[in-house]
């Protein structure tokens, strides 16, 4: 049986006496008053669980003491002992939070069955209690979990290298942590709760946002470019998702990555092996020279004949291939200035279909001469636009001109051998050149070399600089270039470029 200690409080001695007898007997630790103010005293000194008081004592009654011993223990037991018939101060004293009452004279089973409930009140106040402590322990190191895990997540975005930027369910932005600082050149008071992702975020990105609004859906990483503060155009690295919770749209996030330090050390790179490839150039052309100069010694030697003798046939022969080394002379320079020196592309309005023609009128007689129909599919819908012509004729010049030396050098003379340029529009931005022939076409071995310095499939007709340059002037506007080729059916080189489309060229 639990030690429950008990205050008998009444002003009979005798009936202390007894009933503490009984009760010590029981197995309770019994603590006696002989009057309402003496037990007041000793329940603020001993604490004890449960009271039992008489109801009628001179000065301070038992009803009283009942009050008091609520106002300062309102979890303590207290028990009334009523004479018989005083039915209306026992319900009084229930009124006033009693746990029982019992009449004189006391009765053992009685008195054992309002302690059995003083103390089942008691157990069942203790385990709630302790039960609400369990549960307030519980909820407070939840609590610290969460904001530990909170803070440390606060400073991992806050330590992060990359720019993060987080925005709500209106797509308001709410995080933008110091990567993004570098990166975007604002302060996060300047963007926190003012700006959305429409204000900061290129379209091109927004319109990933926007397209994955229905799932919850991460996007890979790609590269884009974002406007600073300042105007300055900065490429990245990005890679974003919208978040969602049961199918509804809580927010978004993004990450981005500066390349700026990657491609400078990229172009840096690219420079140097330039250079290297012009210096291994400039060690390992003499014989390509020579054969120039052989050329020129016997077209001038013709041409030398035909004066002195007056021969016109000897006079033209021997002119045309001073020609064709002149030509070969400053292919051989032109080549080699561009692919050594560094430039920015000339934008200008121009007409992708025009370049194309012209470059295709220039080599018609050339193709016509081996027996090669050069071929045009131009997209008429692609109009002006902003570009650098220059670069872009340059290019075709050299994948028209290999289209038709691969259909020369085709083995296969039962072909109609074709070559065939197309334009065509990608998107607003983008426009798509392709040179196709159905020449000798090429092998997974000879693919992997054709952008390698020097490597030429023309023996001693070719310098290979040609593709070199090639790739050089696209991926100096910002274009790719990808070859397609299977041996013995033929080769198609696809060229895209991002061109603008100004207001000029749209009414021009």
């Amino acid at each position: 049986m639990a030690q429950e200690k008990i205050l008998l409080i009444d002003d009979e001695e005798v009936n202390v006496r007894v009933l503490s007898m009984s009760l010590r007997a029981d197995g309770y630790e019994v603590v006696t008053a002989y009057s309402g103010e003496e037990g007041l005293e000793v329940f603020d000194r001993e604490s004890p669980d449960i009271v039992l008081t008489d109801i009628k004592m001179p000065g301070m009654d038992g009803l009283e003491v009942l009050r008091r011993i609520k106002q300062r223990r309102p979890e303590a037991e207290v028990i009334i002992i009523t004479g018989h018939g005083d039915i209306e101060s026992a319900i009084e004293a229930l009124q006033y939070g009693a746990s029982d009452f019992i009449n004189k004279p006391i009765r053992d089973e009685a008195l054992a069955i309002s302690l059995k409930r003083a103390r089942e009140k008691l157990d069942i106040r203790r385990q709630l209690k302790a039960y609400t402590e369990d549960l307030e322990n519980m909820v407070r190191i939840a609590t610290e979990e969460v904001h530990r895990k909170s803070n440390f997540q606060a400073k991992l975005i806050r330590s992060s290298n990359d720019g993060i930027v987080a925005t709500d369910d209106e797509w308001k932005i709410v995080i933008f942590n110091p990567g993004a600082e570098k990166i975007f050149g604002y302060k996060k008071h300047e963007v926190v709760r003012k700006f959305d992702i429409h204000d900061l975020l290129p379209s091109d990105v927004v319109r990933i946002f926007e397209d994955g609004n229905g799932e919850q859906k991460e996007s890979g990483w790609m590269e884009t470019t974002v406007t600073a503060k300042g105007g300055e155009e900065i490429p990245v690295r990005f890679s974003g998702a919208v978040l969602k919770e049961k199918g509804k749209m809580m927010g978004s996030v993004a990450f981005f990555q500066d390349l700026r330090e990657i491609k400078r050390l990229q172009r840096e790179l690219i420079h140097s092996e330039r250079l290297a490839a012009v210096g291994q150039t400039v060690a390992g052309m003499a014989h390509c020279i020579k054969n120039i100069l052989h050329g020129f010694k016997g077209g001038s030697y013709l041409v030398d004949i035909g004066l002195d003798k007056n021969d016109m046939d000897k006079l033209k022969t021997g002119w045309k291939m001073v020609q064709r080394n002149i030509e070969r002379t400053s292919e051989l320079v032109l080549d080699l200035l561009s692919y050594s020196k560094e430039r920015e592309p000339e934008f200008q309005i121009c007409s992708p279909n025009e370049i194309a023609a012209d470059v295709c009128d220039l080599l018609r007689e050339t193709a016509t001469e081996n027996k090669v129909e050069l071929d045009t599919e131009l997209d008429p819908s692609i109009g002006m636009v902003s570009m650098d012509g220059k670069s872009v004729h340059r290019a075709l010049m050299n994948l028209v001109s290999n289209g038709i030396d691969a259909c020369i050098m085709d083995e296969d003379l039962t072909k109609r051998h074709r070559v065939t340029v197309t334009t065509a529009r990608e998107g607003d931005d983008v426009v798509r050149f392709q040179v196709t022939d159905n020449g000798c076409g090429m092998t997974d071995e000879v693919k992997s070399k054709l952008f390698t310095s020097f490597f030429s499939t023309k023996g001693a007709k070719g310098t290979g600089l040609g593709l070199l340059v090639t790739r050089k002037l696209i991926e100096e506007h910002k274009g790719t270039i990808e070859v397609d080729s299977e041996p013995g059916q033929g080769t198609t080189f696809t060229i895209r470029l991002p061109v603008g489309k100004t207001e000029e060229a749209q009414n021009g």
